[in-house]
This record gives C-alpha cells, structure tokens and sequence, in this order.
C-alpha cells in the first residue's frame, strides 16, 4: 500500500515526459486539440524546427562510426517496474532509476531510466507507431524515457534547462505476430490494463513480474537511427536525443488490440484510447545516422575474392 501511494504521488507531481506541460489543454481525439493543432496550442515548441516523430528514410541515413554498442543498467532486473498508470492519454509504466540507467552508443553521459510508455492505433492490423521506416508505420511503438544524470534524476529540470540533449528516447517499433510462445511477457504487461481501464488508475501489482529485457525479446540493439529531436506531446520541447530501432518488436496481435480495446481517454465521456500517436513532422535539414554499413559481398565480388586467394596460394609453392 505505501509502495503504491509513493508511485500514485509522483505521478501526480512529476511531469509526464510525454506532455511538457500540464496547463496546456491538448488531446488525440478531438479537431479541436489534436496534433493538428498542437503548433497553436503550445507554439514555443511544437512549431519548431526539430519536432518529432519524423519519417526515417534509410537511402538518406548517414553512417557514423562513433554509434556504438549501448550499456543497460537494471534491464534484467524484475523488481525495476514501481507501477502502471492510466495517464489519460497512453499507459506508462514508471520504473525505479535508481536501478535502471543507459550509456554507451555515443550519448554523452549517464542516463537514467524514468518510464516507458506506448503509442497505438486502432489494433494490430492499424498504423499506430509515431516514427515510420521508408513511409511504413507500425501498429505500436514503445519509448523508455531516460534523463540524464546530471538533473539528478529530475525531469522537470532537464525540461526547464532547454538543454538539447536532457533526454535520451529509445523508440522499439512494435508488429504483429501470431507467434505466442514469444509475448509471455506482454501477456503479463497486458493484464494489468483491466485495473487501469480509466484515466489515473494506477496499480503497483506489475511490480517483480517481467523485466525489461523480456519486452525487448528478439530485437537486436545493436543496429538503431539516431538523430536529435523533441518530445511528441507539447509543449514537445526540443530536448530528446532519439534513438529507434532498426529491429521491431514482435508482440501477439490480440495482445496489441488489448490496448485499444480496454483503456480509454481522459474525457468527459466514456472515449476509447485510439490513435494516440502524432503524424510526422518535417525533417527541416536534420540527419539521421546509423552504424556503418556492412552490405554483403555480390555473387562476382565473391568469386573474384576465390580466386585471388588461390592464386596467392599457388604461389607460395612456387
């Protein structure tokens, strides 16, 4: 009881991540204050010039060699996840930071890991992810939002710093499989959406029940775009260093249609949670990177590396 009253507080009193800035009135399912409108209702950010999510065009991703290999802190750790809330507009999870942190992969310094929280459609087989590959968007998306160490863990801070690399998102795309034996996690993940069906339930029951690691089961993370770029609900403030993953997430589709079929929205009236991503935002002279390329030798490469290495063989016995 105490465990949920501390997560049920700083809920309450810790800004999401996800929405800069609780005073302004912003939605997903109204014309009024859905994305489209966002540049209005918030315009210090969401009109700038560095928004996201953006459209990942791999023919125009350059390689940058110092994207390395990341570290992760407490990933494999079960007793990481504090709680699951109904926020009002996504799920979130918050996870103890004191436990969970990320460096490497050339972010500049420690991070430490806040929550997670997802974005959907309107099932598994309805474009629901923020970012899209090459013009194709996924039916979820996942985000871990990490801050960096020098705020001490505070959100707020690195959100009133403006500093451009507060944050560090990991985005894990997320489609469809038919595959169950692979989503035990998500199975678990997925229960608990029946106790937070409306905007601010929250349970602590999630808590020693899966890790982090088992929700990111098959995805190589090695392999990710990086670019620069804001938070996805306003104020959307231009302090997030993102990271996606080339490798998506394969979750039971009637494990996805739990999310979209259970929860609902902050409103007056009962609104099912749907569509809760925004569109795309315009690149604006942005680059993403990537690791660099190892494309696999033609079958005339291949055959000319055979007979070079013969050749040299043959020689060395005459």
């Amino acid at each position: 009881m105490a465990v949920l009253l501390v997560t049920f507080l700083a809920a309450l009193l810790c800004p999401s991540v996800h929405s800069g800035d609780s005073s302004v009135a912003w939605c997903y399912h109204k014309p009024t204050c859905n994305f489209t409108t966002w540049p209005k209702i918030a315009p210090h950010s969401c009109s700038g010039s560095r928004q996201s999510p953006i459209d990942i065009k791999t023919k125009s991703v350059q390689e940058n060699p110092k994207l390395t290999l990341f570290s992760f802190t407490g990933f494999d750790d079960n007793s990481t996840f504090m709680s699951i809330i109904n926020s009002g507009d996504s799920v979130v999870v918050y996870v103890d930071d004191d436990k969970m942190s990320v460096q490497g992969g050339d972010l500049p310094g420690l991070y430490n890991t806040k929550q997670f929280h997802l974005h959907w459609g309107k099932g598994s087989s309805s474009p629901g992810s923020e970012h899209t590959v090459d013009g194709k968007q996924y039916p979820m998306e996942l985000h871990i939002v990490n801050v960096h160490s020098k705020y001490n863990g505070s959100l707020a801070a690195a959100l009133a710093a403006d500093d451009s690399t507060g944050l560090a998102v990991l985005g894990f795309l997320i489609e469809g499989t038919n595959e169950q034996n692979k989503t035990k996690s998500w199975d678990i993940l997925t229960s608990f959406l029946k106790q937070i069906s409306t905007s601010g339930q929250t349970t602590s029951d999630i808590m020693n029940k899966i890790t982090m690691d088992s929700l990111l089961e098959g995805v190589d993370r090695s392999k990710y775009y990086r670019y620069q770029g804001s938070l996805t609900t306003p104020n959307c403030n231009e302090v997030v260093i993102w990271t996606v993953f080339k490798d998506s997430i394969k979750v039971s589709q009637d494990l996805i249609n739990r999310f979209n079929t259970t929860t609902f929205f902050k409103s007056s009236v009962p609104v099912l949670m749907t569509n809760n991503f925004r569109g795309v935002q315009p690149l604006n002279g942005r680059v993403v990177m990537s690791q660099r390329s190892t494309a696999p030798l033609s079958a005339a490469t291949s055959i000319i590396s055979i007979i070079t290495v013969l050749l040299l063989s043959c020689l060395c016995w005459l």
